[in-house]
């Protein structure tokens, strides 16, 4: 499992899974879509922790700056 997410995706995913999540816990989206934005919130959150994202990998993306080599 390589590393396929850059430092400004990472943190782009960063800023944007702790909105969804605050969105969430804050309860200014509830219901339905509340629930959509806390768990995309997770997932972008965990993207940028782990630096690895599974569709990124599946389509050959990689934004950062270094190249896998397999």
């Amino acid at each position: 499992m390589n590393q396929n997410v850059g430092t400004i995706d990472r943190s782009i995913r960063g800023i944007a899974g702790l909105a969804g999540i605050a969105l969430f816990a804050t309860g200014i989206v509830a219901g339905t879509l509340g629930i959509i934005a806390l768990i995309a919130g997770i997932v972008l959150l965990g993207t940028a922790i782990i630096g690895w994202c599974p569709p990124y990998d599946l389509l050959g993306i990689n934004t950062g700056a270094k190249k896998s080599s397999e």
